[in-house]
């Protein structure tokens, strides 16, 4: 396969709460800089993009020295927090805005969907904007003609296609943007998180359409999603941002680990201070290990979980306290809850050490969060932390039968079996 899209050092930098650099003295400053051919005064200074923090400069880089191949046919995924970087970076690969710095190099027609209805004209009819948006990939009018039907049937617009675009709802318009982007045939194919407003059927179909375009015609897709099912079953790579800077690239589902590892605080052992210190309770340690090993953040399918928490009751009516787990796959999805309270026990004033057990052959291999809440009365969860640890599950090294591998589904419940031979 040949490199049909190259990053070079690609940095992105913006004055924040003004056009340019806000003063005559900056502006000239960088003009006779560029005569001279020096580099830009103000490439020196700017802080780092991060949303949450304090500015401590009129500059933000919003993307700092990224650097990344893609090769003909492949889909590359780019992921990461709001506010990372990942719609700048596609506007600078789409040509919508240019980089501070470094280097775009491509082959062939690149088509954008960067937003509900990039590129369309709201007076316009939808049959109009495909061939609008048709002639700026540079078409001609018989090469889109002849999509045309197969644009109109994929977005399902067929009853509105000549009424105007304005009148259409957000789902209406993906649709057909969507549509437009995929059936024209670009050599590259830019999609930015629009599918999150497309109907769950959509976005079945503008998943599969993705996987024809990068596995069957050979083109390239670069595809940017906070829905990590999507991800991983789209893309072949994918790349981490966090704060305009590349943290991680790899395949996709090494991007989506590394991703979701990197949203929780916890790992495998949290020993706490006085930071889940409550009025009447105090968080002291929670861990997870397993029952050979010791702790560990790896544990196969064939070995049980041990979960323990220590806390310690400061009320004296501690019994209208109870521990509650919810358990989160990888994909952010609430397996299930569970807690003490069912099987009868009952805090204490004091130190409280709880243990529970998830038996082996259990749990589907993958990453899991466990978030802690505190329920008082059984009512209200009056102390939460989320991802309060995580750790992982792994294929145990077995074979049954002649199969091996992951079985389907979220869990892998070992049930009791009989065999009797009895007419």
């Amino acid at each position: 396969m040949s490199v049909i899209l190259k990053a070079e050092n690609i940095s992105k930098q913006y004055r924040l709460g003004l056009v340019g650099t806000g003063t005559i003295s900056h502006d000239l400053n960088r003009w006779w800089a560029g005569i001279r051919g020096k580099e830009d005064p103000y490439l020196k200074v700017g802080s780092v993009n991060d949303r949450s923090a304090k500015a401590d400069s009129d500059y933000v880089w919003a993307l700092q020295d990224i650097n990344f191949e893609v090769q003909r046919g492949e889909v590359l995924g780019i992921i990461g927090k709001n506010g990372a970087g990942k719609s700048t970076l596609l506007k600078i690969l789409s040509r919508v805005t240019i980089p501070t710095t470094g280097e775009i190099k491509t082959k062939g027609r690149i088509a954008s969907l960067l937003e509900v209805g990039t590129g369309f004209h709201p007076e316009l009819t939808g049959r109009e904007n495909i061939y609008l948006n048709g002639a700026i990939l540079g078409m001609s009018k018989a090469e889109i003609r002849s999509k045309e039907d197969e644009i109109i049937a994929f977005s399902g617009c067929e009853r509105y296609v000549d009424t105007p675009v304005k009148r259409y709802s957000s789902g209406m318009r993906v649709r057909l943007a969507f549509a437009v982007a995929a059936f024209l045939e670009p050599d590259i194919l830019v999609i930015d998180e629009v599918l999150a407003v497309g109907d769950a059927e959509f976005q079945k179909k503008a998943i599969g359409k993705m996987q024809d375009i990068s596995q069957g015609d050979g083109r390239t897709v670069l595809f940017v999603s906070h829905n990590m099912a999507a991800v991983k079953s789209l893309c072949t790579r994918a790349i981490v941002l966090e704060h305009g800077k590349t943290v991680f690239e790899g395949t996709a589902e090494e991007s989506v680990s590394f991703y979701l590892k990197g949203k929780s605080k916890g790992s495998n052992r949290r020993v706490f201070g006085d930071d889940l210190c409550q009025q009447d309770f105090t968080i002291k340690e929670v861990r997870i290990k397993n029952t050979d090993r010791g702790y560990d953040d790896v544990i196969t399918e064939a070995e049980p979980i041990r979960l323990e928490t220590r806390l310690e009751i400061i009320s004296n009516n501690p019994e209208r306290f109870h521990l509650t787990y919810h358990l989160y796959n990888e994909m952010g999805e609430n397996m299930f809850a569970f807690t003490h309270w069912r099987d009868g026990i009952k805090l204490k004033t004091g130190i409280n050490n709880l243990i529970c057990e998830i038996p082996s052959y259990f749990l589907q291999s993958g990453q899991y969060f466990l978030t802690l809440l505190i329920i008082e009365n059984n009512k209200k969860a009056v102390f939460i932390e989320n991802d309060i640890l995580c750790f992982t599950v792994v294929d145990a090294e077995r074979e049954i039968g002649s199969y091996m591998g992951k079985e389907p589904g979220y869990i892998r419940p070992k049930f009791k079996w009989v065999h009797t031979n009895d007419n």
